[in-house]
């Protein structure tokens, strides 16, 4: 049998949104829904909805001291959801849609002012193919392997004019 450290990433990731029943090295289990394993630690994060609780609650598992992890029942897009938005502000419903569609079109038409060579590919804006920005438009939603490039583009997020400024911020 596979011990749990000696997985991949990948099978790993199948355990993702997962309700499951850990079991530590020292015989204590716990349930809940995997909200994602650490690929370095191979420490389990489980996110329980008790019905009795108005909080949710969230625990760590360390991977060492996992002995077995069993899938009690398959996720789903709700509870997928509902974990993510524990962690994951969802800035369509922080801004509001029309918000983000002017904070992306007011930064697309700086960084063309700047001469900077952008598209949109629906609610991402790119960069020269090797840059993306996501909402809601910051210098923290920039992603790009080139680290010359991503400061430039950074810089340039950061150094939005006035008027433009204040919807970018």
């Amino acid at each position: 049998m596979l011990q749990w450290r000696d997985r991949s990433p990948q099978q790993w990731q199948e355990f993702v949104n997962q309700e499951v029943c850990v079991t530590a090295h020292d015989q204590q289990s716990f349930e809940g829904r995997v909200f994602t394993v650490d690929p370095v630690s191979a420490s389990v994060v489980l996110v329980s909805f008790p019905e009795t609780k108005l909080r949710p609650s969230v625990r760590v598992i360390l991977g060492h001291a996992v002995t077995d992890v069993q899938i009690l029942a398959s996720g789903t897009p709700d509870s997928e959801s509902r974990m993510k938005s524990l962690f994951l502000p969802d800035t369509a419903q922080v801004l509001g849609a029309d918000e983000l569609k002017s904070r992306r079109e007011n930064l697309r038409v700086w960084l063309e002012k700047n001469r900077v060579p952008v598209t949109e590919d629906g609610d991402v804006l790119r960069v020269a193919s090797v840059l993306s920005i996501s909402a809601p438009y910051s210098t923290g939603d920039c992603n790009c392997a080139n680290e010359i490039i991503l400061a430039r583009v950074q810089s340039l997020v950061e150094s939005v004019p006035g008027e433009l400024h204040t919807s970018l911020a």
